[in-house]
Formats: C-alpha cells, structure tokens, sequence
C-alpha cells in the first residue's frame, strides 16, 4: 500500500514531515542570513560619519572645548543604540557616557542639577547624557516623582540654567527621540521575549503604554517651555533605528565647525526624520486644533 505522505527523491523514500521541516529550517536560516547581512550594511553605512566623530572629538580636544549631548525621549525609542554607535570608535579617553539612577537621600536635599553638574566634561571631552535633568519634565512628572512646584521651579528655570551653560562656552545638543505607540509596543514584546533584553524592561516600561497620552502631553509642554535659541531641542523620528542613528550623527558632526571635515560625505538631514523642536511644536499645535488631541 502506498503511503501519501512518503514521496520519492532521487530514490530516497522522504517523509512530508521531514520535508517541512527542512523547508523551515532552510527558510529560517535564510532569513537569519539576510538579517545579519542588513546589519553589517547598516554599520558599514555609519563608519564613515563615525570617522569624522573622530575628528570633531580630535578638534574638541586641541580647541579645549567642552561639549554636552543629552539624549531623551520614551522608553524604547532607541537612544542607548544611538549613543553605541556615536562613541564606537571615539576615543574612550575623551568621552563619558553617564546614566544616572534614582536621587539618593542626599541628592534630595541638593541644589536640583548638583549631581548632574559633578559629570560635566572638562576641556577637550564629550559628556553623553542617557537620561538628564529633563528626568523632571517626564518621567517624574507623569509618575509624581516630583511634586508640582519642583516641577514649575525646573520648567522656569533651565532655560536661564541652560542659557549660562552655552554663554561658557559649552556646546549643549538636545535630542528627543520620538516614537509611535504601535513601535514601543512591538518593542517592549521583544524584551519581553528576549532572554538578552529582558534586563531592558523596567517596572516604568511596563505602564508606558497605558500613560502614552500623559508623556504626549508632558513632551509637548516640554518642547514648548524648553525649546530656545541658546539650547534648541532636535527631535528625532526613530521609529528606523538606522535612519535615526544616522541622523543623529550628522546633528553632532553639523553643529561644530572642526578641521579637516571630508566635504564629499552627506551631512544633509533627511527632513522626515530630523525635526526642530520649534517645528515640532507647530505639528503638534496642528493635532491639536484638527482632532483635539496630540498623535504622539
């Protein structure tokens, strides 16, 4: 009797089962390859900009100027893999990376920047803020980590506070990362899922979703009451991660004038992606008035 679920190749009696699972196998290592593929051309694509960090790092260096670069925006918008990729190659001599925790007991009762303060950089060094003191403008505020008035007292003042910085003569470069709703929450899934990201997804990351209009809302006053000619803030789409890394290197490399710049690189900033903050709000204002609420 023949069986159905036999078949014949090159006179070697196979199972279907046997051949969907080669198939899957076949497939899946496939896109595995295609994947790895798209990796490598998407780093070998930023080496070049990364090279030229070098040089601005080199230029910071023999100028004796001090530069600041603070990353905010949501949970899982892409600023830790953003500030891998500027300082991969950067001397580590010259730069400092600085995530600061939970105020303890005595940072309370400090002058609010104090801590932040202490890990400025000196001359010729980079400091890269993950998280800075707008720490207070979101996430403290939306979680009542803060109460109101030290949240009016900070909204008051860190423009004069940021105005002083840039007066010094310290380069201050504000990006806000923004990503749709639907993205953070694929997002979260896969550290959810990943035994490699799980040490990513925080008690906070887990009510981000249900507090999305809330952190909209606190963006929006952020950018409104922070945004100046001194310290402007540059918002960008990172919903690509390779666009927005991209991207991000050009606002750095764009906002100093440093030696020996290889003039035949693109340093133009892809519209769709980098946003002024004063655009931003503009787009925001248009939500608002069209649909009554903000879309992100």
């Amino acid at each position: 009797m023949t069986d159905n679920n036999i078949v014949d190749i090159d006179g070697n009696a196979i199972s279907l089962d046997e051949l969907i699972d080669v198939y899957k196998k076949s497939k899946s290592e496939t896109s595995s390859e295609n994947k790895a593929e798209v990796k490598r051309s998407n780093e070998q694509a930023l080496k070049p900009y990364q090279a030229e960090l070098i040089k601005l790092q080199q230029h910071l260096e023999d100028t004796n100027q001090k530069m600041i670069i603070l990353f905010e925006g949501r949970d899982a918008a892409g600023k830790g893999g953003t500030i891998r990729r500027v300082t991969r190659y950067m001397n580590e001599k010259h730069y400092r990376i600085v995530a600061l925790g939970k105020p303890t007991e005595e940072q309370k009762t400090q002058w609010f920047y104090q801590k932040y303060i202490s890990h400025f950089p000196r001359g010729g060094e980079i400091v890269l803020f993950d998280r800075s003191w707008y720490n207070r403008a979101m996430v403290e505020s939306v979680f009542g980590f803060c109460t109101k008035k030290e949240y009016d007292d900070f909204m008051k003042g860190v423009k004069g506070f940021e105005k002083d910085l840039t007066r010094q003569g310290i380069i201050l470069i504000k990006l806000y990362f923004s990503v749709t709703k639907d993205e953070q929450a694929r997002r979260f899934e896969r550290r959810k899922t990943d035994p490699l990201r799980q040490w990513k997804l925080s008690e906070i990351d887990v009510q981000a979703q249900d507090r999305w209009d809330d952190f909209t809302e606190t963006k929006y006053n952020m950018l409104k009451q922070t945004h100046s000619y001194n310290a402007p803030w540059t918002v960008i789409r990172s919903n690509e991660k390779q666009h927005a890394r991209i991207e991000s290197l050009k606002v750095i490399l764009n906002s100093v004038n440093y030696s020996h710049r290889d003039e035949d690189l693109d340093y133009t900033l892809n519209p769709e992606v980098v946003i002024s903050g004063a655009r931003e709000i503009e787009i925001m204002d248009a939500q608002r008035s069209s649909s009554g609420k903000f879309i992100g």
